[in-house]
């Protein structure tokens, strides 16, 4: 009778019977491991929404009590929160009319671009004509332009025009620099749906609008909702464009704050507040479409 001599396990031999290759020791690495992985995001997080939450807290403090102390002061006296600046905030004609601009700046400024940025998209990726190729060089060269290149000569062709001074103006401006990324970004989505299926819904008699409409447009998605964020966002936050182009008796909320700052200084009641009612609504627009932002992020990654 031949006696068998028992071999070490090896990490391969130990995966084969079911085993972990570094068995209670190395099961325990590895959740320490995690364990400190998670502890380090959760820290980080905390750190990076530390100024959210101290605007926050200032936005609900009298200026009386927030000179006589920092913001943290309320988590030993939570009683000196109150809503009193919100009221004054809304109190105020020249933020409340200026939240209104932003809106009727930011919305039609990211439509368009959407709009005008998936057509483009579509016909520069599945449309045949002549000087494609060479157009979309052009438009992809136009995102390296810098705003700052453009505001004196826009300025003279707005106040020749009469848009100088107007909504209609900072929309054409935010549209017209948006389009570029929003053309480069569709065109290259739209080319990686396979021409199979456009094939078989010309076969079917969808012509170029119902094909891009019916077919296009709902594989798109991901990707035009990701582009709407970028867009809305930039627009939103945007004070530059803002300050040249826009009204300036009836600017955005981001010039009308800025003007707060001008011209009462520590005027935080009505700072505090309408820095963070401006900072709410790119928060909801991005939660509100996250799935679709994640969705068309991935979905650019696998490709």
């Amino acid at each position: 009778m031949t006696r068998t001599e028992a071999t070490p396990a090896t990490p391969r031999t130990a995966a084969r019977a079911g085993r972990p290759a570094g068995g209670l020791a190395g099961r325990a690495a590895g959740r320490l491991a995690g364990g400190a992985v998670r502890v380090f995001l959760v820290v980080a997080a905390l750190f990076w929404l530390l100024p959210t939450l101290g605007l926050l807290v200032s936005s609900l403090v009298s200026p009386t009590d927030l000179n006589d102390g920092g913001w943290w002061q309320v988590f030993s006296a939570p009683s000196r929160l109150t809503a009193d600046n919100y009221e004054r905030l809304l109190a105020n004609d020249t933020i409340t009319s200026s939240l209104l601009n932003t809106f009727a700046i930011a919305v039609p400024a990211t439509l368009l671009v959407l709009v005008l940025g998936s057509l483009a998209g579509y016909a520069f990726a599945w449309l045949e004509f002549p000087g494609r190729d060479w157009l979309f060089l052009v438009v992809v060269g136009l995102l390296v332009v810098p705003v700052q290149v453009a505001l004196i000569p826009v300025s003279e062709l707005f106040g020749t025009i009469g848009l100088f001074e107007t909504t209609a103006g900072v929309v054409l401006f935010h549209t017209a620099f948006g389009l570029p990324f929003a053309v480069f970004l569709l065109r290259n989505f739209f080319a990686e749906i396979p021409r199979e299926l456009l094939e078989a819904a010309r076969l079917d008699g969808a012509g170029e609008l119902r094909l891009f409409t019916r077919v296009v447009l709902p594989l798109g998605g991901p990707a035009i909702a990701s582009l709407g964020i970028f867009q809305f966002l930039w627009v939103w936050n945007d004070m530059l464009v803002a300050l040249v182009f826009a009204d300036s008796a009836d600017p955005p909320i981001t010039v009308a704050l800025q003007q707060q700052v001008r011209q009462f200084g520590n005027n935080i009641d009505v700072l505090a507040p309408g820095a963070f009612l401006s900072m709410v609504v790119p928060l909801v627009v991005f939660f509100a479409f996250q799935r679709q932002f994640v969705t068309g992020v991935m979905a650019g990654a696998v490709k």
